[in-house]
């Protein structure tokens, strides 16, 4: 049946007519393979006819969503090779600040450790070839007859210091207290306080010499010069380092523990000192250490109106002298053994002073 078709419509002119559908539907109705021969010979011919332009292919539903993915994508690669770089650029930087800071380290270390092997490599040999005993206890300076007994300095030193922590560091730790809560001028008496760090050493000397001296000969009927001067003029030269050190570490301590010292019915005062200081006692002991450092180690102040004598004060108005000032006032002539006690001494005056840190930081820890 099928070759009968297409015989049939072999004779047909197939490209002038164009068989219609009722063909195979009235004279073929069962034939399916007639009927779909025909429809796509309908077809073809009416392609023939309107010829259009192939059709392209469509693009997918999410091609939108593909096109701005891998723009995404190519963004993110950029990005991802900047941070790359800059990270790179990071830890150059941090290697190079590292290395910085380290070399800064290290070369404090090697300052401290040479002026340690300096004074100790003149200093044990000197004080070996004195006496130790001698040297650390005796009671007489005679360097004409090569007599080194530097006990009444080391007294001195002592008396000095103690005195000017006693008479500055009350003073200094309340007005840091009333420049961090109690004052409405603050901005103004702050300035004054850091001017007065930076007057120099001699002229606290010549103000000691002008205005206390005489102030104590009065008192005492003595000269004015003696250990009661040195020590109030050396508390007026460590306040403004207590006063500041004290201030900032009183700031410091959070707002909220005044405020509840505050809101539990505790007055401005009692808050104050007995929260906030409590809080702040690491930072107010830290500036008393330094207080005691710069107390122990002035020289050119405490030379215009300690007296300069090498003993051991009895009174308040003896006169002394402390390790400082003895190298001081020697050094600049002294030879030989003179100038190896000298530098013992300073050696003595390193371990003083190194002990005393260690105390406070002890006390520090402990409380």
């Amino acid at each position: 049946m099928q070759i009968f078709t297409q015989k049939i419509l072999q004779l047909l002119d197939m490209k002038k007519k164009i068989l219609p559908d009722f063909f195979a539907q009235n004279i073929f109705p069962q034939n399916q393979f007639l009927r779909d021969f025909i429809t796509r010979e309908n077809d073809k011919k009416t392609s023939q006819k309107n010829p259009k332009s192939p059709k392209k292919p469509k693009k997918p539903k999410n091609h939108i969503v593909r096109f701005f993915a891998l723009r995404f994508l190519r963004v993110f690669n950029v990005i991802k090779k900047q941070n790359k770089k800059h990270k790179k650029d990071i830890f150059s930087l941090e290697f190079f600040a590292s290395m910085l800071f380290g070399l800064c380290a290290v070369v404090c270390i090697i300052a401290v450790i040479i002026i340690c092997v300096f004074l100790f490599g003149n200093a044990i040999p000197t004080i070996f070839s004195i006496g130790v005993s001698e040297f650390l206890f005796g009671e007489v300076w005679q360097p004409l007859n090569e007599v080194f007994g530097i006990f009444p300095m080391i007294v001195g030193s002592l008396y000095v210091t103690a005195l000017a922590i006693l008479f500055g560091v009350p003073f200094g730790i309340l007005c840091a207290i009333y420049l961090a809560y109690f004052s409405a001028k603050s901005k103004i008496i702050t300035p004054l306080v850091e001017l007065m760090a930076g007057i120099p050493s001699i002229v606290y000397g010549f103000f000691g010499l002008i205005v206390i001296v005489p102030f104590f000969a009065q008192v005492f009927d003595t000269n004015g010069k003696g250990l009661i001067s040195a020590s109030i003029l050396l508390a007026m030269m460590i306040l403004p380092t207590i006063i500041l050190v004290s201030k900032t570490s009183i700031e410091a301590v959070s707002k909220s523990y005044y405020e509840g010292a505050i809101a539990l019915g505790a007055s401005k005062e009692r808050a104050v000192f007995f929260v906030v200081l409590k809080d702040a006692k690491s930072g107010i002991l830290a500036s008393v250490i330094l207080g005691v450092g710069r107390a122990i180690g002035e020289a050119m102040a405490v030379i215009v109106i300690a007296g300069n004598q090498p003993i051991i004060p009895t009174q308040i108005s003896d006169g002394l002298r402390t390790l400082t000032t003895n190298i001081v006032l020697e050094l600049g002539y002294a030879s030989g053994i003179h100038r190896d006690a000298l530098i013992a001494s300073s050696a003595v005056l390193f371990v003083f002073i190194l002990l005393i840190n260690m105390c406070f930081l002890a006390l520090k820890k402990k409380s």
